[in-house]
């Protein structure tokens, strides 16, 4: 018995390294699997038909699984790829949103449509798929369902901590953490849940970077074996966390980096300042914060 039997996902990006492991963990855990890739470059540019090699690779292992080529920020293809799950295997239940393009640069060498085009992939990208199933759960919920519904979307440490030279990737997956926390609110009366999940390992993307390490594919790690770099590292946290034992799990961003699994708690409230209800003076304001928020000077010095 898998952890996911019974089940129907789609994973996007999936023809290759990180979204290609969690096709594979998926169906290993017993869901059937629709495998979404456009099969473009890292940089977004072409297409094919890499969601076929995952695909294959699911079948020879026994699980089950059909390709799907859609651009996942294409409204109307999205629609369809989400009615292909359904019309294949009667429903949908899971929906992880892992594609994802890069074009790196320093804010003053990079184009507006090298800024277009990644937050379209991430950010569209992440939005479409999850207005259309959002749609099918709650059409299934107005008619009395029970749902278990899962979407478990895709940021990276660029996104939480910033990266040098990519102001549009690490904005877009800034911005799939906000709408991560935004759609738990909205779907948990449909007992659907939305986390986030920041995953590693040695991929296309990654490989763009300077001094990287070779690109890896999660059928190059055996299951017996542990590899710090294996595109797969985060799959199984996806696998559960799309499980029935995850119902009590939503809003959340986990990073999965080597051998740590990272909790991370976002933005909190730290020291406040108030100005007892009168209106804030300019001219004291650096003085204030120093001393009481930033503790960059001493208290006595605060006036």
């Amino acid at each position: 018995m898998g952890l996911l039997d019974g089940k129907v996902a789609i994973v996007t990006g999936a023809g290759h390294g990180i979204g290609r492991g969690h096709a594979l963990e998926l169906a290993k855990q017993g869901a059937k699997v629709v495998v979404n890739d456009v099969g473009g470059s890292v940089s977004g540019e072409g297409s094919g038909k890499d969601a076929d090699l995952t695909v294959k690779l699911i079948e020879e292992r026994g699980g089950v699984a059909a390709p799907n080529y859609a651009d996942v920020a294409d409204y109307d293809a999205v629609g369809a790829m989400v009615q292909q799950a359904v019309d294949t295997w009667g429903h949908l239940d899971i929906l992880v949103n892992n594609a994802g393009i890069v074009r790196d640069g320093a804010i003053w060498n990079m184009s507006e449509s090298d800024f277009d085009a990644v937050m379209r992939v991430h950010v569209k990208g992440t939005w479409v798929p999850s207005h259309h199933a959002a749609k099918h759960w709650r059409a299934r919920a107005k008619s009395g369902e029970k749902l278990t519904g899962r979407i478990i979307n895709t940021t990276s440490g660029a996104g939480l901590v910033g990266n040098f030279g990519q102001t549009n990737y690490a904005t877009a997956k800034a911005a799939i953490a906000g709408l991560t926390l935004t759609l738990s609110l909205e779907l948990a009366n449909l007992g659907v849940t939305v986390n986030c999940i920041g995953p590693a390992g040695a991929t296309r993307i990654t490989a763009t970077m300077p001094n990287a390490p070779a690109v890896l594919e999660p059928e190059d790690t055996p299951d017996d074996e542990f590899n710090r770099m294996d595109p797969a590292i985060s799959s199984p946290v996806v696998a559960w966390l799309a499980s029935d034992e995850a119902q009590h799990v939503t809003g959340q961003v986990i990073r999965a980096v080597a051998e740590n699994l990272i909790w991370m708690r976002g933005w909190s409230d730290g020291p406040t300042l108030s100005n007892g209800g009168t209106r804030w003076d300019a001219t004291k304001l650096g003085r204030q914060l120093a001393t009481d928020i930033f503790g960059t000077r001493a208290p006595g010095l605060r006036y």
